[in-house]
């Protein structure tokens, strides 16, 4: 680390500007939540600017929080929870019965970018993980009752992203720097803007819940097909979720390679409707609620590759009360938290004892 990057805040990436260069530009970074996660920062001017504008939706996570919340660690990194949203209402509806407008976090990551912005840790976090969760705002000045024990991904569907940060918050003691969410029909028309993701498969997967029938070999998919892989999960693996985000984290680094291959920039119509479905895509806190800060944000992460992004699944093993969840094991869970804290890789120890990252799933997608 240099001398010159120590002592920078957490949300300094943020607050950059950098001259744009001649040809007026976006910066795309993308990677998934239920998709894996999609960021995207789109540079526009006039119309096109207020146009993308428009298309964000943002959540006021530090409004709602308030400072009963981990204290800022100032020491260039920062911390960001992707949550992919499937609210049956809606274009989603055909994934699924309607549930009242009540939105669940079936997917969940922790992106840990790394001082200087070169290389990052992303933890995947189970949605059936059982652990205590703390009162939430809930609107309108009123509460969630705190529970000892609960399901990781029913804080989303109570408190919403408020819920879901405070959550990931208490579990790690780490502050969430921001806070990005992505649903089920922004996540497809991405991927066919991005016209498709190559990857390869080495064993068949036919998946009735997913809707996925693939062959092994080289495939181009398509954003349905996209979104079918990510969702994919009794037909890989031990069918459990922890197979589903193996298949997640090969997506997205197959994901991240095509769009460095993909020629966007030299393409002004594929490179508008790529920022239009990306912005309409992402929910954010409200400090990138914005097209500049978003832009300034992608910015900040351009250099991270496939190759600099180590992926884990948070170590959990079987829950002792129910077998159908798991439970985060308590040493190697510090063992992460602690690393991230100190802006340091995580150790290999962390995940030796995991049921978390021993899933054959990850080894299907290439």
């Amino acid at each position: 680390m240099s001398e010159e990057s120590k002592g920078r805040g957490r949300r300094a990436a943020t607050r950059r500007r950098r001259k744009p260069p001649q040809r007026r530009r976006a910066l795309t970074i993308t990677a998934w939540t239920a998709a894996g996660v999609v960021l995207l920062g789109g540079g526009g001017l006039g119309w096109f600017y207020f146009k993308l504008n428009g298309n964000l939706k943002t959540v006021d996570i530090d409004q709602a929080l308030g400072k009963d919340r981990p204290a800022n660690v100032d020491n260039g990194s920062m911390d960001i929870l992707v949550l992919g949203s499937d609210s049956r209402d809606g274009a989603n509806s055909e994934y699924g019965a309607d549930d009242g407008g009540s939105a669940r976090s079936d997917t969940a990551m922790i992106i840990h970018l790394y001082e200087g912005h070169k290389q990052a840790s992303v933890i995947s976090i189970p949605r059936d993980t059982m652990l205590p969760r703390p009162a939430c705002p809930t609107g309108k000045g009123k509460s969630s009752t705190p529970r000892q024990r609960a399901q990781f991904n029913e804080a989303f569907t109570i408190g919403g992203a408020a819920c879901a940060v405070k959550t990931v918050e208490a579990m790690s003691g780490i502050r969430m720097d921001h806070y990005i969410e992505v649903d089920f029909t922004g996540f497809k028309k991405i991927i066919d803007n991005l016209g498709g993701v190559q990857l390869t498969t080495t064993k068949p997967i036919k998946d009735g819940g997913s809707h996925l029938d693939l062959q092994p070999g080289p495939h181009k998919l398509n954003g349905e097909q996209s979104l079918g892989l990510v969702r994919t999960r009794k037909s890989v693996g031990d069918g459990s979720d922890l197979g589903r985000i193996q298949l997640q984290q090969a997506f997205i680094k197959a994901l991240i390679k095509q769009v460095k291959g993909v020629g966007v920039f030299d393409n002004p119509k594929k490179l508008y409707d790529l920022a239009d479905s990306a912005t309409k895509a992402i929910t954010t806190d409200k400090a990138l609620g914005d097209v500049k800060s978003l832009a300034g944000f992608a910015q900040g992460l351009q250099g991270i590759t496939g190759e600099n992004m180590h992926m884990i699944t948070l170590p959990v093993t079987r829950d002792p009360l129910d077998k159908d969840r798991v439970a985060p094991l308590a040493k190697e869970s510090k063992m992460v938290w602690d690393a991230l804290l100190g802006d340091q890789p995580i150790p290999a120890a962390a995940t030796e004892n995991s049921s978390g990252d021993k899933s054959e799933a990850g080894s299907i997608v290439q």
